[in-house]
């Protein structure tokens, strides 16, 4: 998982020492960067310094989250006078964690923190709402399939997860098979568009920086999945359904275990 860090080298030494292996920690100096990060990598975690630009200030962060809702923050800075204003203004914007710098900065508070909005991210809640149809098929085999939804970029075809899993294609097909869910090529396809459909919920994001972030090649791609999966453009499932409708749809059509099948093994 990626964790976006606008904070100084200092903290972000820190947060990479508390990340270890569960995270991966990329490190921004300015605000848009931090806007160009989040547009375009798989950010699932963000944590800001409001004194990254040298004054204590709360309208960048204030902007993040207007424009990324769903995007989990985490503020680490230094208490002084300056800051604490700042922080009360973003507490009511529904940002309640704090790490304060040479404080509680351990690394095992860090990690402790990372790990609850770990949590409340895209991929986590998408996972979990997916995890009763993953659960019949073999450890080895789910947790490709958890990373692919992870980094949904980084693994998109069948031949990816059979490696990874370290099977070969026709086994890994039939394990599909077996627990009564689609071919892994629907699968991976129907999980992608979910995702889509829930950074787009976010106004911060166009159609072209999902399309981006999620590996697609060329935006229509995007748009033929979307029709195919939930029988609507990207822009119309943008507008149209809630996440929870959305997942109803794509579970109902194409992830639901055909009890059939599986109560003939």
């Amino acid at each position: 998982m990626l964790v976006l860090a606008a904070v100084s080298d200092v903290q972000c030494h820190k947060l990479r020492r508390a990340a270890g292996s569960r995270f991966s920690v990329a490190q921004v100096l300015t605000w848009d960067e931090v806007l160009e990060a989040i547009r375009s990598q798989p950010v699932e975690l963000a944590v800001v310094d409001p004194l990254m630009s040298g004054d204590a200030r709360s309208q960048e962060i204030e902007r993040l989250r207007v424009l990324f809702p769903s995007l989990p923050l985490i503020l680490y800075t230094t208490l002084t006078p300056q800051t604490a204003g700042v922080l009360l203004a973003l507490g009511q914007r529904g940002i309640q964690h704090v790490v304060f710098a040479n404080y509680d900065d351990h690394p095992s508070r860090l990690r402790e923190v990372l790990g609850q909005e770990e949590a409340r991210s895209s991929s986590r809640q998408l996972l979990d709402q997916l995890a009763q149809a993953l659960a019949p098929l073999p450890s080895e085999l789910r947790w490709v399939l958890e990373e692919a939804l992870r980094s949904p970029g980084e693994v998109q075809t069948v031949g990816q997860v059979a490696a990874r899993a370290r099977v070969d294609r026709r086994t890994c097909e039939r394990w599909f098979t077996r627990v009564g869910l689609p071919s892994p090529r629907h699968f991976l396809s129907a999980a992608r568009v979910l995702y889509a459909h829930r950074l787009l919920q976010d106004p911060g994001f166009t159609i072209e920086d999902v399309a981006q972030r999620l590996g697609y090649a060329q935006t229509k791609t995007l748009q033929l999945h979307a029709r195919a999966y939930l029988g609507l453009t990207a822009g119309e499932m943008r507008l149209s359904l809630d996440s929870g409708e959305a997942l109803a749809r794509v579970v109902q059509r194409f992830l639901t275990p055909q009890q059939s099948k599986v109560s003939a093994l």
